[in-house]
């Protein structure tokens, strides 16, 4: 029986489009469970459930699909990391705040896409993609920070350094943030800031190592 000029039971055809976002969404899936080594077109294929031709008609194989899963997380990342940071005229503390804040709400909407991020590109590698993601937030950082250090007499060249440790603590504290869920995002984030700031607010100008811990 046909109802609507359509037979019952038979799905709409979907574009390829349709068809290229399905295995974008599936594959991220798979990679964030896999990681890109353990992962396979067969796998991803199936959990489409659609031919491994179709996998590589849209995308030439893993490799292209893994690339396209991953500069779309970059660019989710690093807009809302802008996004936060794009008031000039704001406060320090405040652009701080909205950083940590945006860098953990990211991790809490895109679980997958972090841990494709962070597992087959991890900070300590500099040619990795999430490090290189977060040189480019640290440039950013830096800015900042060089404004401000300018502006209470400290040296200017310091904010290279002070902007890598800054980023460096609120990426590895995400990465382990997204295994414990606990505290919760404000507080984990304002417990970044309340260090961060409070360490820099004591800044001295020329510090040194005590005596006793010199190696």
């Amino acid at each position: 029986m046909v109802e609507n000029g359509a037979p019952r039971g038979r799905s709409t055809r979907m574009t390829g489009r349709e068809r290229r976002e399905q295995l974008v969404t599936v594959g991220r899936q798979v990679f964030a469970e896999r990681g890109f080594d353990m992962a396979s077109v067969e796998e991803i294929a199936s959990r489409a459930t659609v031919s491994k031709p179709i996998v590589y008609e849209h995308f030439g194989g893993k490799e292209g699909l893994y690339a396209v899963v991953v500069d779309r997380e970059v660019s989710t990342l690093l807009a809302a990391l802008e996004h936060s940071l794009r008031d000039q005229r704001a406060h320090p503390r405040l652009l701080m705040e909205r950083t940590a804040t945006a860098f953990l709400t990211y991790i809490d909407e895109n679980e997958d896409g972090f841990r494709i991020l962070v597992r087959d590109s991890p900070v300590s590698q500099t040619g990795g993609t999430f490090s290189s993601l977060l040189t480019d937030v640290a440039q950013r950082v830096e800015e900042i920070l060089a404004a401000q250090l300018k502006l209470h007499s400290y040296p200017t060249q310091d904010a290279t350094m002070y902007a890598q440790m800054l980023v460096g603590m609120v990426a590895y504290t995400g990465q382990w943030w997204l295994e414990s869920r606990r505290p919760s995002k404000g507080i984990v984030a304002a417990r970044m800031v309340n260090l961060s700031w409070y360490g820099l607010g004591a800044l001295q100008k020329t510090p040194s190592l005590h005596a006793g811990s010199r190696g």
